[in-house]
């Protein structure tokens, strides 16, 4: 009997209670691979449902200055795909919080695509979400199709039309991350006025949960984008605050202190 996927549970159990998600989004590694298990500990216990690990690398087109700056940050204290696989098989002696892997296709291309999806499932991740790669380039590849029980998560843009929409919604599994703004990764002072439209739209082609994110920092914007999705993801504000405090003893109460009550609007929100 197949085991069911940590991401689709979560999502099931969020469903029948009423509720909104809540995905936080860090670099593996940043400030170091050590720390990384500690953080995704502190992330769960203020509330996050599922955990998105970046995957660090030299070019991450898709990614902010804030983002950026993290890659940099865990590359010069010598993180590595491996070393990223270990700290999940460390986070997973104490934690079934479902993970998602953030990365671009380079990292996994040079690991092994095939070898990566083998080693990330055993290791205990639950999902992959490549930014450069397009559900249809993947098809014409049957080595870039092989997951080992890995959900392909699917990102839509503002600009995608609905044709394509449809394209990539058949392909995704586990939920759809909808981009809500145009560019790169990083903190806004206000949201895209058209989050519920593009939503709605979404679920025109798919059965499956949506996430939004890009952007999203305060418990008032989380609250607002909770009540229009399944679930909300943060990721550079958390991840800028990992860059402030470093190194430094207060990290892991810092980044507590700041995504708990973003986690606490998003449930208030849904409720």
């Amino acid at each position: 009997m197949k085991t069911p996927n940590r991401i689709d549970t979560k999502f099931e159990t969020l469903r029948a209670a009423g509720q909104c998600g809540f995905i936080a989004y860090i670099t593996a590694g940043d400030p170091d691979l050590k720390t990384t298990p500690a953080l995704v500990a502190a992330l769960e216990q203020s509330g996050v449902d599922i955990v998105e690990l970046g995957i660090p690398f030299s070019d991450p087109l898709a990614d902010g200055a804030t983002i950026q700056a993290a890659s940099g940050r865990a590359i010069d204290a010598g993180a590595t795909v491996a070393g990223v696989l270990d700290a999940v098989r460390e986070i997973r002696r104490s934690s079934e919080i479902p993970i998602v892997f953030f990365t671009y296709l380079n990292p996994v291309y040079v690991y092994g695509f095939d070898r990566f999806h083998a080693d990330a499932a055993a290791a205990g991740a639950d999902g992959l979400l490549i930014l450069d790669l397009p559900p249809d380039e993947a098809a014409r590849n049957a080595e870039l199709m092989k997951s080992h029980g890995l959900l392909s998560i699917r990102l839509i843009a503002p600009t995608t039309p609905p044709e394509r929409m449809e394209l990539i919604a058949k392909s995704a599994e586990g939920f759809i991350y909808y981009v809500s703004r145009e560019g790169v990764t990083g903190e806004q002072t206000s949201l895209s006025a058209d989050i519920a439209t593009q939503v709605a739209e979404i679920k025109k082609h798919t059965s499956l949960p949506v996430a939004v994110g890009f952007g999203i920092s305060t418990p008032e914007q989380a609250a607002e984008v909770a009540k229009e999705s399944d679930a909300v993801v943060v990721g550079s504000a958390i991840v800028r605050r990992i860059g402030e405090y470093g190194k430094s003893a207060e990290l892991i109460q810092k980044v507590a202190q700041f995504v708990s009550p973003i986690a606490a609007a998003v449930k208030k929100a849904a409720a």
